[in-house]
């Protein structure tokens, strides 16, 4: 079918820009805005889209520009991170927010989003048939968060340095063999930095040994504490069953190396509201951000950690909410990539309400990140 025959002035798609901190940049590029003019949908950017990447309205040009609460007024409101809750509120009864959502480790969210009548398409829950998620860069959150990690044990390794021949191999721990886990092997052994690992290769400098942990391993205590004895850089890549117990007690960071550094790529955030309270893999680390992802041992970060939370054992953490968010425009390219064919599915198929689940292979996935059909433990009515 051609663009023009696919056309629908009916569904009209809100992109605001996203005010979760400061560093946060990124916004969807133009050909993804272009494709769904194509296709027959109605485009409301907020003013200013783009900017923070270096784009113009200019660059938008099949879209029309409103305010910030405009943008929150249409059909679908498609913005990569979920929005505040005054933001969602602004939303019709009825409509649908297209975000990244996570559910299972949400639920305030979840009921937040059910109790303002709103429908919801979770970025992160649209799968294949096979369960493989279909738009994420775990690519992006494996090696910009180990290059990050490289860049502080580049300061805190001791004596000769980390660039120095006679230093011993760097030891990379990695918590969880998942599809984070397994880009981290790759981009550890690279030092998160293709032209730094080259550089050190040609000057003699031994490389990175890579020791993965099974979630199942990280339970026995005295195989965890050994092992980290000889960690130079530990690595959370896990995906807990139960996010109210931490990974590695905070007792267990005392086995650590003075230098070593903590990688923090599952990101669960605290959450003090959830009963039991949902805490991080890593026992008493700060949660980063775009605007700050390096905190030292002393930073007023611990203090600010919620009650209960042990902290007495510290080391140098490296945390991000949004790991792909640090190099913007090309997270956003491959974002775009990924989702052109579920928007033009959508769009397509006149709407949401109109998806099968038990139609066309995009039509499945969409189904099964839909917040109408979603339950508790992943399961879809």
């Amino acid at each position: 079918m051609s663009p023009d025959h696919a056309r629908r002035a009916d569904l009209t798609i809100g992109l605001p820009r996203m005010r979760n901190e400061t560093g946060e940049r990124r916004d969807f590029l133009p050909p993804l805005v272009a494709g769904l003019h194509r296709r027959g949908a109605t485009v409301v950017l907020e003013h200013g889209y783009g900017s923070g990447m270096g784009l113009a309205a200019a660059d938008y040009a099949s879209a029309r520009f409103a305010p910030h609460a405009e943008t929150y007024q249409q059909d679908y409101v498609l913005v990569l991170r979920c929005p505040g809750d005054d933001d969602i509120g602004r939303m019709r009864p009825g409509a649908c927010l297209i975000a990244m959502l996570h559910y299972p480790t949400r639920p305030q969210r979840v009921a937040w989003l059910r109790s303002r009548g709103l429908e919801a398409i979770a970025l992160d829950e649209i799968k294949d048939d096979g369960g493989r998620r279909l738009v994420e860069n775990m690519r992006a959150v494996a090696w910009n968060g180990v290059e990050a990690a490289f860049q502080v044990l580049q300061q805190t390794y001791p004596a000769p340095g980390l660039e120095h021949p006679g230093r011993p191999p760097v030891h990379v721990t990695v918590l969880g063999a998942g599809a984070v886990g397994s880009q981290v092997v790759s981009a550890a052994v690279h030092y998160g930095d293709p032209a730094r690992r080259r550089r050190l290769a040609h000057a003699g400098v031994p490389g990175v040994q890579v020791a993965v942990v099974d979630y199942d391993l990280t339970g026995h205590a005295a195989v965890m504490r050994d092992l980290l004895t000889r960690t130079d850089i530990l690595v959370d890549a896990t995906q807990r069953p139960d996010s109210s117990q931490p990974v590695i007690p905070n007792d267990w960071l005392a086995h650590l190396p003075a230098h070593a550094v903590l990688l923090d790529l599952s990101v669960d955030p605290y959450d003090s509201a959830t009963d039991p309270p949902q805490v991080k893999g890593i026992e008493g680390i700060p949660q980063g951000d775009l605007d700050q992802y390096v905190f030292a041992p002393d930073d007023p970060a611990y203090d600010a950690l919620p009650p209960g939370v042990l902290s007495r054992h510290r080391r140098h953490v490296v945390s991000c909410y949004s790991w792909p968010g640090i190099h913007p425009r090309r997270c956003m390219k491959v974002y775009g990539h990924q989702l052109r064919p579920i928007l033009r599915t959508l769009v397509e198929r006149n709407g949401v309400q109109h998806i099968d689940p038990a139609g066309r292979f995009f039509e499945r996935a969409i189904a099964r990140a839909q917040l109408s059909r979603w339950q508790p433990g992943g399961a879809t009515p």
